[in-house]
């Protein structure tokens, strides 16, 4: 079996050869505008009402929204539901999403609560933990739903039809976890630990780090008020 290590950037990859990766990170965006827009009874928007709400260029927008084959009106703009309709297939979330959550701590308790997945089309049929003084615990105080053991992950994922897992444990407890949703059946993983993984080439891997994230931020606001000295070789 043929292991990948899990990219900590976005490389310059097309998924089906057709959806440059910078315009997929931007769909979910999209995604969110065009559903407050409909939500608020909105039937025609711009390029340029897009853009400001998500925060680019209009001429981002309108290339982004061509590679789906959604070119608008000119002079008019896009048809909102119609559109909305139109992002949410591409994202493959026009159909509910099982997803699976191993480690019932902070991060894992937290996305287990977020009321945002429901309405993006992700429904969590599982969350997982090895603490014995997790397992058993309500999840999200949902007398429905509670911290399973580890040793049940197989079977959650069997009776969730989950395909995508999420994990929320400590590094020294991230690649085993990986392995098992793996072994399971899992094919797409979004990993909070603070550690690259290493995954078959059929297993698609998102990576978020809050620590990396906040070290970037702080990188800029540093230069906002530092000059950096230039490093020599």
């Amino acid at each position: 079996m043929t292991l990948r290590h899990s990219p900590r950037e976005g490389s310059a990859r097309r998924i089906g050869g057709e959806i440059p990766d910078a315009t997929i990170a931007r769909l979910p965006v999209y995604q969110r505008v065009l559903a407050a827009l409909a939500e608020s009874h909105v039937v025609i928007v711009s390029s340029e009402e897009i853009a400001a709400a998500s925060g680019v260029s209009s001429a981002n927008v309108r290339r982004d929204l061509s590679h789906l084959g959604s070119q608008g009106t000119r002079g008019v703009g896009y048809h909102v539901s119609s559109l909305l309709a139109h992002v949410t297939q591409a994202l493959g979330i026009s159909s509910e999403r099982p997803v699976v959550i191993v480690g019932a701590g902070h991060i894992g308790t937290a996305l287990a609560a977020y009321q945002g997945l429901p309405s993006r089309g992700f429904r969590v049929v599982g969350v997982l933990d090895i603490s014995v003084d997790r397992v058993g615990s309500p999840v999200a105080d949902s007398a429905q739903m509670r911290v399973r053991p580890l040793t049940d992950l197989e079977a959650v994922v069997r009776e969730g039809s989950a395909r995508i897992g999420v994990i929320a444990t400590p590094g020294a407890a991230a690649q085993y976890v990986c392995e098992r949703l793996v072994q399971a059946g899992v094919r797409s993983i979004l990993n909070f630990a603070p550690v690259t993984l290493a995954v078959p080439q059929d297993v698609e891997i998102r990576q978020v780090d809050l620590a990396v994230e906040l070290q970037i931020l702080a990188f800029h606001e540093q230069r906002r008020t530092v000059t950096i000295p230039e490093c020599s070789a």
